[in-house]
């Protein structure tokens, strides 16, 4: 099979503009442990403590997602397990982590070009979390609260704290409806991480930003 030279050129010129437009993420482990970083796209890393990641992601990509998992033993081949975030038992992430676990989410160049970004606990909770963009004048979000620790007793998991949702599956708390609001889980969440959505309907969280903007994701800011 041959191609014209035009064609070539065509398809040269707009992978170079999709890269030109990719966004760089650099996640970066504070804490005083390892943890394990997930990303989709992107795959998963150890990140022992002060170790940094940075991650290619195409323009436009939706539904992207940067979480950190924590007590992880991997083997050679990259089999394993977590006790939170954990991606079917791979270090190279391929699907979204188990709950629980804190979420860096994002759509890229989505409408008049603008990225939309949060830190979501809707998943639950298991490690600090700071979710930046490098633009100026760009909200930094935070969600750096003692929840493990000050965790519901029902809600409580190994290592982390499980959003309501996971625990009892009803409509009051996932919104499978669409109609529902805040409870006294949410609110738990959400004075301790005001910046974080903290139940599926809480789109006060949601940040943009304009496209093209790189992006810091921290553990234990």
């Amino acid at each position: 099979m041959s191609f014209s030279k035009s064609y070539i050129f065509l398809v040269t010129t707009l992978l170079l503009i999709t890269l030109s437009h990719a966004a760089i993420f650099t996640v970066v482990n504070n804490c005083p442990y390892v943890v394990w970083a997930g990303a989709k796209p992107g795959g998963g890393r150890r990140l022992d403590h002060g170790q940094t990641w940075d991650i290619t992601v195409p323009a436009g990509t939706q539904g992207g997602r940067v979480w950190p998992r924590t007590g992880c033993n991997f083997d050679a081949s990259g089999r394993g397990k977590c006790n939170t975030g954990d991606c079917n038992g791979l270090l190279e992430c391929n699907a979204y982590g188990v709950p629980p676990n804190t979420l860096a989410e994002y759509g890229l160049n989505q409408y008049m070009n603008q990225d939309f970004y949060d830190i979501s606990l809707v998943d639950g909770f298991n490690v600090p979390m700071e979710f930046s963009p490098t633009a100026n004048g760009c909200p930094h979000l935070r969600c750096t609260a003692d929840i493990v620790g000050q965790c519901p007793n029902e809600l409580k998991a190994l290592g982390g704290c499980n959003n309501p949702c996971t625990v009892f599956k009803t409509d009051r708390y996932c919104c499978n409806s669409g109609n529902c609001g805040p409870t006294e889980y949410s609110k738990f969440f959400k004075d301790r991480c005001p910046d974080a959505y903290s139940y599926p309907k809480d789109d006060t969280a949601t940040k943009g930003c304009p496209g093209g903007t790189n992006y810091r994701v921290v553990f234990c800011p």
